[in-house]
């Protein structure tokens, strides 16, 4: 792989990680429709995957060490209690993560060939891409209430829709977003909630691949482009965070259908 090429797909999976417009979508739709070689290197989608999983971190870093700390002091105090549960927000947080997270790592284990398989049919990926837009637009319709966060029902929706998002061409974030927009979560509160949930799916996905790799062995060849391509991943992916933070802060969450809408749309017709 060419170090452009590998800017080129870290670019991609930063940008699209985050931005609700579906990160498996554009990586399968980057060879068959931009013309972008994928690498079979198992080694660099790791190091990619890593690169967003860091650029989360970094981004919501005074929330992600509050949620530690929370949940050390519940550990190492034996807090785990419902009082402290409904006095604590961090740690209630934590445990709403903890409970989101369940239907997907279900999805993901029991039909991981299935899901593999899925990312071979890139017209199937732009039906999903337009299912993900038509969700974006509907999202004006909903009607959020500014001092609302997740809840443990709300928690459970949001962890059910980012399962369906394991379809290559649904969001991830877009999904879930939505989904708590339709439940009237605070759409600022809902898509914090949505960068901390990506954490432990995205170290899942990570950890899962790093046990192939140490399975069979790991490979230096091209060691230059997979740090380019984990840097660009973890600088996109932090400004993507900031950049759909500040339009969901002015309404314009929806504004993402147009182009989903558009992409599937070419996807049909051109794929």
């Amino acid at each position: 792989m060419s170090i452009f090429h590998a800017a080129v797909l870290g670019a991609v999976q930063g940008l699209t990680e985050f931005l609700p417009v579906s990160s498996s979508g554009h990586l399968v739709l980057a060879e068959h429709f931009l013309m972008v070689p994928m690498s079979d290197d198992i080694t660099f989608e790791v190091f990619v995957h890593f690169g967003t999983l860091l650029s989360v971190l970094v981004a919501l870093w005074p929330e992600v060490k509050e949620i530690f700390r929370s949940l050390t002091a519940a550990v190492t105090g034996l807090h785990m209690t419902p009082t402290y549960y409904r006095e604590n927000e961090p740690f209630r947080i934590a445990v709403l993560i903890v409970l989101a997270s369940v239907p997907a790592a279900f999805v993901g284990i029991k039909y991981e060939d299935t899901i593999a398989g899925a990312f071979t049919d890139p017209k199937l990926v732009a039906v999903m891409l337009i299912l993900t837009g038509l969700v974006l637009f509907l999202t004006q319709l909903a009607r959020p209430r500014i001092d609302k966060g997740v809840g443990l029902g709300s928690a459970i929706v949001i962890g059910i829709a980012q399962a369906f998002a394991i379809i290559p061409g649904i969001s991830r974030s877009g999904s879930t977003i939505s989904a708590a927009i339709f439940l009237r979560v605070s759409p600022t509160k809902a898509a914090r909630f949505s960068f901390l949930l990506s954490v432990p799916i995205i170290a899942g996905a990570t950890s899962l691949k790093l046990v192939d790799i140490v399975r069979i062995g790991i490979s230096l060849d091209g060691f230059v482009p997979i740090l380019v391509g984990t840097a660009v991943a973890f600088v996109s992916g932090y400004f993507a965070i900031r950049f759909l933070l500040r339009i969901i802060e002015k309404g314009r969450f929806s504004v993402f259908s147009f182009y989903c809408l558009i992409v599937g749309t070419l996807g049909i017709i051109f794929l």
